[in-house]
């Protein structure tokens, strides 16, 4: 019976010398790792601030809404 690790690899594969490491390299220098995780957060941040502003004008139009009828049904 074979178990396997939370890898998904058997016993005997983490003794196995033979076959390199599975998990791949990134090439030295290229440094897109580090801005793709900048640009990734740039977007998300102008994507919720978007959804702040929609949601604030929303807010504040339904405010004038409710005041406007108010004033209108008192006259």
């Amino acid at each position: 019976m074979e178990r396997s690790n939370s890898f998904g690899t058997s016993w005997a594969d983490q003794w196995d010398y033979s076959n390199p490491d599975p998990i791949p390299e990134s090439k030295p220098g290229s440094g897109n790792e580090k801005k793709g995780g900048v640009e990734k957060t740039k977007a998300a941040a102008a994507t919720g601030l978007k959804k702040v502003k929609a949601g604030t004008t929303l807010g504040f139009n339904w405010i004038k809404d409710k005041c406007q009828k108010k004033s209108t049904q008192k006259q």
